[in-house]
């Protein structure tokens, strides 16, 4: 069992909006259309219906969960499995997410803790989190200081100055110093040591699915923030111990069912009109709502906004034009006919031998995969490559298989008696100069907001907490508006913990 809100003592709650306990108490329940049905629009439709609002959700895809959605599949002898689109990590911190599960898992039994999760350098060198300390900065200069390729004489050569956004991150403030920046040139520029670099760009970077040079160095510092230097639940995480579908989102369906929600999957949300202070949404057929919650991934949100002309202001319209995608990723299940050395982690970061960027063995922890792996003596292993350089899927599916065989040298010798390869290009990209453009999740026109990981919310979040955290505040919104109390938003502290380098900022940006 894993702890359901985290237990650090400085996590920040910020109250719910007050009001009225439910819209059933208003002259006329409101009717919320909710475009997209990942974390932030199930966060939202939840949010919504638990004050009573009538919510119908569509997804355009045949399952929930958006991109961490799960759905059937067939292996070449007819066993049925699951497929997703590859690992994600539910870090202890992530407290709006973990609050969306507890909905049907108060305990959060359906998650179990990955112990470690080793991360390899191009010279076979691991670092790891595992036994680190949790109590901010320690942590972080245990981390560095044990570390291969991180020595203590690099860490006397760091350019203190320039390195102190990294301590004092608060939100938005960061961005202003340090969004004008890539991820890389800031790395290069407090000098911090090439041969460690990796670590850098595992962690933080090519989770955004991003190459450092194109990703903000604002975003960086805020996950430095996040992960270490804002919490002391530590950097260990939980996975669900089933696939996402059976674990998460099934009995999420079933909780908002039971609420009333009506959720359409596998349609499509063609345009939306706005008239008389009433939202006509069109899918297949024409519904009026009274407001309306656009959780959509980037390509689908503007293809959505193009599609509906009169929709929103000019000034809102550019600043969805000008949201990126980041560059395309591979995932790349199989499933071997003999089983991987018993001592291979769960998870390894391997970004530092392109194009393979981690390695899961999916039997560690996921049931319906050890299952599988008990009945054939065989194993479950997932493959990623990040920020791709090609588009070909063979030869990159060629190039990561390759990989495996030289990090896990027993897979050499390995059948796989089913495989899955998934291209996708469909995350957002947090690119330099974007965060004063990028849309919030109130709009300018009333009754529509948007929610998603590519949305702004000033909280020092990122990722699945991202979108959790602007699914609550797409629903407090809403429920604002009409007089309805709204939900509580936690996060980590959103100012860095070393408060006396806070106090020293003034005085060192002034040169004195």
């Amino acid at each position: 069992m894993t702890a359901p809100l985290g237990r650090d003592r400085r996590l920040v709650t910020h109250p719910a909006p007050g009001g009225l306990d439910s819209t059933g108490q208003l002259d006329r329940r409101p009717h919320v259309a909710v475009v997209g049905a990942g974390i932030a629009g199930l966060t939202a439709a939840t949010g919504l219906a638990e004050r009573g609002a009538e919510v119908t959700l569509y997804e355009r895809e045949d399952h929930l969960g958006g991109r961490v959605g799960a759905w059937p599949a067939r292996l070449a002898d007819g066993t049925g499995v699951t497929m997703s689109r590859g690992f994600h990590a539910f870090f202890r911190q992530y407290y709006n997410l973990r609050a969306l599960l507890t909905r049907t898992d108060p305990r959060l039994e359906r998650l179990t803790p990955v112990a470690d999760y080793p991360l390899l350098d191009a010279h076979g060198r691991t670092d790891t989190f595992g036994g680190l300390p949790t109590t901010p900065p320690l942590n972080a200069l245990a981390f560095a200081l044990r570390s291969p390729t991180f020595r203590l004489r690099d860490l006397l050569a760091l350019d203190g100055r320039a390195a102190l956004p990294l301590a004092t991150v608060h939100v938005p403030g960061i961005y202003e110093r340090l969004d004008n920046l890539d991820a890389a040139t800031f790395l290069e520029g407090i000098n911090f040591p090439e041969a460690a670099r990796h670590l850098a760009f595992e962690v933080f970077s090519r989770s955004f699915f991003a190459d450092p040079r194109a990703l903000s160095a604002a975003e960086l510092a805020v996950m430095f923030h996040l992960y270490f230097l804002g919490s002391n639940e530590g950097l260990i995480f939980d996975v669900p111990t089933e696939p996402f579908s059976q674990a998460l989102w099934t009995p999420l369906a079933e909780y908002l069912t039971a609420r009333g929600v009506t959720i359409r999957i596998g349609t499509a949300v063609e345009n939306i009109e706005k008239t008389r202070g009433a939202f006509h949404v069109t899918a297949g057929s024409t519904v009026e709502f009274d407001a309306v919650v656009l959780a959509c991934e980037v390509g689908s949100l503007q293809s959505l906004i193009d599609a509906s002309p009169d929709l929103g202001t000019d000034a809102w319209r550019a600043s969805i034009a000008g949201l990126r995608s980041a560059p395309g990723f591979l995932v790349r299940r199989l499933w071997l006919d003999r089983a991987v050395d018993g001592s291979r982690p769960a998870f390894m970061g391997t970004g530092s031998v392109p194009p393979l960027d981690n390695i899961s063995v999916l039997d560690r922890y996921e049931g319906e995969a050890r299952g599988w792996a008990r009945k054939t003596g065989g194993s479950v292993v997932e493959l990623h490559a990040y920020a791709a350089t090609t588009t070909d899927v063979v030869v990159l599916a060629k190039q990561m298989d390759e990989r495996l065989r030289e990090i896990y040298p027993e897979t050499a010798a390995a059948r796989a008696v089913g495989e899955i390869t998934l291209w996708r290009e469909d995350c957002p990209l947090f690119q330099v100069r974007g965060f004063a453009d990028r849309p919030t999740v109130s709009t300018a026109t009333p009754g529509l907001v948007l929610a998603g990981d590519g949305i702004r919310i000033d909280l020092p979040v990122a990722l699945m907490e991202r979108a959790a955290a602007t699914g609550w505040a797409a629903a407090n919104t809403l429920l604002t508006s009409w007089g309805v109390a709204g939900h509580p938003i936690r996060s980590v502290p959103n100012r860095g913990r070393l408060t006396s380098l806070n106090r020293l900022v003034p005085w060192l940006e002034s040169g004195r």
